[in-house]
């Protein structure tokens, strides 16, 4: 059985802090916001904000599209490395207020950029199986709680925002093959030290270069396709400079590697969804390489193939 994407709703935080009124603080130029980051802004959740009231909020847009989103759910996962509470799973909060059926799987995977294409792979093996039928995954890491606002390295970068994508055995996109891996050997690049973050940012660029686009060619490969077959490659959004530099080696025209995160920033599990999203109803995108890549170092890359073009 093929598992598809049939829809997804979002939500960004109102609040925005101006990148270009930090250039003197971090003794930077434009440049580098503009062409080296690419994010101009960054989203930040208000104080009475949580995961669980972001997720909440991009699911109620997901119903105003798809007011059937709910019905015949048998699991959902919820992405997040910055739950409001450890106990009880997140998950499970969210199932009580969606007021989900009682026979349904919920779990947290604590996963970072590389966490919503994992998500899908998880969901994808328990629809192929016949396990289930409908799942939901929600995507929100409010890395807000955890970067120090006078580190260049992350506070120029990071967003709040949550995501939801409805998942099942009928949608807009049929789910393709997969590739991950990890190189937990340098997970400490991108770390928390005394709940603060912590980035290498070179060496995470330098893994980004290096483990993408291999990634992405074994995936292509696996679906008999080429670059030039796929409409858009959805990159996680780590930085302007990151995305553009992934496309130049593979030779991906730019504009088929969109970075569209100027306003808001690096959302972790959050930002393929955000791209994702416009896509849905375009039908001029007919196949998508999503790839996820960072914390861990991990990365997990798939191909999405629009079933009715």
């Amino acid at each position: 059985m093929k598992s598809h994407l049939i829809n997804i709703g979002t939500y960004l935080p109102e609040a925005r802090i101006d990148n270009l009124k930090r250039l003197e603080e971090f003794d930077v130029d434009e440049d580098f916001i503009v062409k080296k980051t690419g994010v101009v802004s960054v989203s930040r959740k208000a104080e009475d904000e949580t995961a669980v009231s972001m997720c909440s909020k991009a699911w109620e847009q997901l119903l105003a599209k798809e007011p059937t989103a709910g019905e015949g759910v048998d699991a959902l996962i919820v992405v997040t490395q910055n739950p409001d509470n450890n106990i009880p799973h997140t998950s499970a909060i969210l199932h009580g207020l969606l007021e989900l059926p009682k026979n349904c799987l919920t779990f947290d995977i604590s996963l970072g950029c590389s966490g919503f294409v994992a998500a899908l792979a998880t969901l994808n093996g328990l629809i192929s199986a016949g396990t289930i039928k409908r799942g939901l995954i929600f995507t929100c890491d409010p890395y807000s709680v955890v970067v120090d606002e006078d580190d260049k390295g992350t506070a120029l970068l990071f967003g709040d925002g949550a995501a939801v994508a409805l998942i099942g055995d009928e949608g807009e996109f049929e789910i393709g093959s997969f590739d991950f891996g990890t190189n937990g050997k340098n997970g400490h690049y991108l770390k928390t030290v005394d709940g603060r973050l912590e980035m290498r940012g070179n060496a995470i660029f330098n893994f980004a270069a290096t483990s993408v686009p291999k990634s992405i060619k074994t995936v292509l490969d696996a679906s008999g396709l080429t670059v030039e077959d796929i409409d858009c490659f959805a990159l996680h959004q780590g930085s302007r400079y990151i995305v553009e530099t992934i496309a130049k080696r593979m030779k991906i025209p730019l504009e088929k590697a969109p970075f569209v995160a100027s306003e808001y920033g690096n959302v972790v599990s959050s930002s393929i969804p955000f791209i994702l999203e416009p896509y849905l109803k375009n039908r001029d995108v007919n196949n998508v390489v999503i790839c996820g890549f960072g914390v861990g170092l991990s990365w997990t890359t798939s191909i999405l193939t629009r079933v009715n073009k």
